[in-house]
């Protein structure tokens, strides 16, 4: 029997402006509480193309990756097991509506994001209001 190295697991996770705010999900599932729309990659899939088909599949929204935002690694930051997840940021129109492992997807305003955030996505979050408030991402992000 060959061993086989324990590898973290791939994710992606996906930023959604609208202009009446961010999209962000009820999960259905454990760990319960509002999250970015993400999930695993599939083998053969590139991050790029996981990101779209994740956001489409729990709000049911069409779309357009900006820019890569930023890799968050750390060990603990899903409870299940080590993730390495890419958050992409991405502009869509519309009205989400929750699918797939989603109990349902919502609009926030920035400023009035809700309590419950599950995984690091409060971090995630901070990060990404900095940001958009003109902090670079080298004032954001230390090595």
């Amino acid at each position: 029997m060959v061993d086989h190295p324990r590898n973290p697991y791939l994710t992606v996770d996906v930023i959604i402006e609208t202009p009446e705010g961010i999209v962000l999900i009820e999960r259905a599932n454990p760990p319960p509480g509002w999250a970015l729309p993400g999930g695993f990659v599939d083998y053969g899939e590139s991050i790029e193309a996981a990101a779209r088909r994740e956001a489409a599949e729990e709000t049911g929204l069409a779309v357009e990756l900006v820019e890569q935002f930023h890799t968050y690694s750390a060990p603990d930051r899903d409870p299940r097991h080590h993730t390495v997840s890419t958050v992409f940021i991405a502009r869509a129109e519309g009205t989400p509506r929750g699918g797939d492992d989603a109990r349902r997807a919502q609009l926030f305003p920035l400023d009035r994001l809700p309590r419950s955030l599950a995984f690091d996505h409060g971090r995630i979050l901070d990060d990404f209001r900095r940001y958009r408030s003109g902090n670079s991402r080298t004032e954001i992000f230390t090595l």
